[in-house]
């Protein structure tokens, strides 16, 4: 159990510093490219550039963890294994009409204490490759947008070509990152089996599913 509380913790930071630390690096290569297309070199020592680039990696990443605004998608609502106990509890006789805080906490009660630790690891491995692709994909769009919009205003502004080719350069490649993610989109599909996994496992041990369904949900005579 320590172990796999470690291996939660550890890949929650990852959860935290990888999309953190990404839109850090884009806000910087872009401020870059803003400056030196208006013609004015940004020079920043190099503790001061630290002390910049980890704050704002680690705020954003705080942020954008607290936001939970991946769990909102489809792909990670649909077929989980909570609704899979709430439909379960269902067929049963006499148990109560599970709401789905219940069956989250039921699911969470059995992923503790019965389903083995290898299938958390991947369980929890899975889970941070989803949000983390997601919010990679979902921050690229964020600067290529922003960036369109900016060279697109200098332009307009009378700013000299080739002083905008870095912004052209960042902008390319912003959206080529997102383009690619959204073509080659695997978090979706590697969290569904994620959950088929899952699924197939509470199937797999029936009798114990319908044995904890009861103790905990029987109704007291």
């Amino acid at each position: 159990m320590n172990q796999s509380s470690s291996s939660f913790g550890a890949y929650e930071a990852f959860r935290i510093i990888v999309p953190g630390y990404y839109f850090a690096t884009l806000l910087l290569c872009l401020v870059w490219a803003i400056s030196e297309a208006l013609g004015h070199d940004i020079f920043i020592d190099g503790m001061r550039l630290f002390l910049i680039f980890g704050g704002t990696g680690l705020i954003a990443g705080l942020t954008l963890y607290a936001k939970e605004s991946t769990k909102r998608r489809k792909a990670f609502q649909e077929n989980q294994p909570s609704q899979y106990l709430k439909t379960k509890a269902r067929a049963i006789a006499d148990i109560p009409v599970m709401e789905e805080s219940d069956a989250q906490q039921l699911y969470f009660f059995i992923l503790n204490n019965h389903i083995p630790p290898v299938f958390h690891e991947k369980i929890f491995y899975f889970g941070t490759i989803y949000h983390i692709i997601i919010q990679i994909r979902r921050t690229s769009l964020w600067f290529a947008a922003l960036a369109t919009v900016i060279a697109g205003a200098m332009a307009a502004q009378g700013v000299v070509l080739q002083g905008l080719g870095g912004l052209f350069v960042f902008t390319a490649v912003a959206w080529l990152l997102y383009l690619l993610n959204v073509r080659y989109n695997k978090a979706d599909r590697k969290m569904q089996e994620n959950y088929r996994d899952q699924i197939c496992w509470l199937e797999m041990n029936n009798e114990l599913v319908e044995s904890v369904i009861r103790k905990r949900y029987t109704p007291q005579r």
